[in-house]
């Protein structure tokens, strides 16, 4: 079963939240970052932002950086930028763009399920990052950004969020980049009628947000070992939604180098396991299996020869996994995608464009780019106890820091 909890948010005042409301730093260019901050003093990147702070002297990542953290987010609370609902809710949170929309139940997960493979994962988190999102969560005492989780279709969750979206959202507004969000806060006898549907989903998966879940299962660890234990820390901040109504893109690879090889020896060695032929211009491959190369202002198709595949592996047999162990490790010499400084990432919602302006301009010398996974390839590597290749997927929707904040300290 799924269990989730409703949760008193800590949010945006009506006015104030199309104000308020932000992407998380990483997708700021450090140019639109300063005009954001500078034009709005209500954005939610002022409280976890460096730039909050006269005090240049915190080093990214410190305890005394959190602390900072921490004291311009109660200052927002003090002066009603934020507040808190009275009674504990689920809230509905639809995103629409471009004619996709993202509708889904925003909650408390359960760390309980996490630890009894109930939420399922299928990525590997890194240490070092983990323990800093630890110590920045215990400093802080929220969650701002939800996890993303995904669920196998349920017609009786469908007739739910049919019959609460009648009624007039609490916040709906739309942003710069042509995003509309809409939240809905949900009555009790709503909130329980949620709950007790999502009881019959046996499992989550997590779409988006490893390390933020892992981060808050140490956290949790860390204060009951200590005896020091809040009711919020048994659940985390999550965005549910159906896994129907996801969009996965790929994640495709930048090369800063051919390790010395020509280009001729290079296409050679590519023949070994793949038919490699030109193509006429930009593109993205029509099909599983299928590997699109960007090379010397020239454009080629790999398609992967049976001798290298293996279908019924749930690593093995994906596009990412085939490019590094048949060309990145072996040809290029590129085996730790996470360490290595030669390969780069890029999603696929970015222009083709943009890679071969990259590759032209010298930065990188080759880039490849891939057919992007299914729900069902995801689903097959959690279910099996196995990690995907790093950056394998690009999920959306993304969503925005600041509009539902749960307070861990509760």
């Amino acid at each position: 079963m799924a269990k989730i909890s409703a949760f008193k948010a800590i949010r945006p005042t009506r006015d104030k939240v199309h104000l308020v409301a932000a992407k998380p730093l990483y997708a700021y260019k450090k140019n639109v970052l300063e005009a954001k901050l500078e034009d709005n003093r209500f954005t939610f990147l002022h409280i976890v932002s460096s730039k909050f702070s006269q005090d240049a002297s915190t080093k990214p990542n410190s305890l005394e950086r959190f602390n900072l953290v921490s004291e311009r987010y109660n200052e927002f609370i003090e002066d009603g930028i934020l507040i808190q609902d009275d009674e504990p809710a689920l809230y509905i949170y639809r995103q629409t763009h471009n004619g996709h929309r993202y509708t889904g139940i925003i909650c408390g997960a359960s760390i309980e399920e996490y630890k009894h493979d109930q939420i399922k994962k299928h990525e590997a988190t890194i240490t070092s990052r983990e323990e800093m999102f630890i110590n920045y969560l215990d400093i802080v005492g929220y969650n701002a950004e939800p996890v993303l989780l995904s669920h196998s279709k349920s017609p009786e969750i469908d007739q739910l969020f049919v019959n609460c979206m009648q009624e007039r959202p609490e916040y709906e507004f739309t942003t710069t980049d042509y995003y509309k969000h809409e939240v809905w806060v949900l009555s009790k006898e709503d909130t329980l009628a949620f709950q007790e549907a999502f009881e019959d989903l046996e499992t989550l998966y997590i779409a988006d947000g490893h390390h933020r879940t892992a981060s808050s299962v140490g956290l949790f660890d860390k204060r009951k070992s200590n005896g020091d234990h809040f009711k919020n820390e048994e659940s985390f901040l999550a965005y549910l939604i159906d896994e129907n109504h996801l969009d996965i893109l790929e994640f495709n690879r930048l090369i800063k180098n051919t390790n010395n090889h020509s280009k001729e020896e290079f296409l050679r060695l590519l023949n070994d396991n793949f038919f490699v032929e030109t193509i006429a211009s930009a593109s993205k491959p029509l099909s599983e299996h299928e590997l699109h190369m960007y090379l010397e202002g020239s454009w080629y198709r790999l398609q992967c020869k049976d001798q290298i595949l293996k279908n019924d592996h749930p690593v093995k047999s994906l596009d990412a996994q085939i490019l590094t162990d048949y060309i990145l490790s072996p040809i290029l010499n590129i085996h730790d995608l996470k360490s290595n400084k030669d390969i780069s990432f890029i999603s696929g919602a970015e222009p083709l464009e943009k890679i071969e302006s990259k590759v032209l301009s010298g930065e990188y010398s080759l880039a490849f780019v891939l057919y992007p996974v299914t729900i069902s390839q995801i689903k097959k590597v959690a279910d099996n106890n196995m990690i995907m290749p790093p950056k394998s997927t690009w999920v959306e929707p993304k969503l925005r820091s600041g509009l539902t904040i749960y307070n861990i300290n509760e």
